[in-house]
């Protein structure tokens, strides 16, 4: 699995060799997630292309604008395509991985995990 984060995204945007190194991993990962602005980053890719997606609220503008061929939606925690998941922001990360956990170990662990947690959770 793997997971790519949010936040300021500037950096690895503009590096060729992160970049690359993401697109590496994805090819051998069973599953690929975003949290928040990490979506721009698999877009850049060309990870998402043609799929339904989110981020950051604040960000969906600029996604929409930057990548006109994903479905960009907004209003939700997150977008699960099979190997690609998008979340929003930073709660819906948490959100979202306990789907994740739910889709790779089953919902009672998820539940019981965000009972650990003390995180309300219910999916989706």
């Amino acid at each position: 699995m793997l997971v790519i984060p949010g936040g300021i995204v500037d950096q690895p945007l503009a590096d060729a060799a992160t970049l690359a190194w993401i697109a590496c991993q994805d090819a051998g990962a069973a599953l690929t997630a975003s949290v928040c602005t990490g979506a721009f980053i698999l877009a850049k890719c060309g990870m998402l292309d043609g799929l339904a997606v989110t981020t950051h609220w604040e960000d969906i503008p600029d996604l929409r604008a930057a990548y006109p061929g994903l479905d960009v939606r907004e209003n939700v925690q997150w977008v699960d395509q099979g190997r690609i998941v998008t979340a929003a922001g930073i709660s819906a990360g948490i959100g979202m991985s306990l789907h994740l956990v739910g889709r790779v170990l089953g919902e009672p662990m998820a539940r019981a995990t965000a009972r650990q947690m003390q995180y309300d959770w219910a999916p989706l």
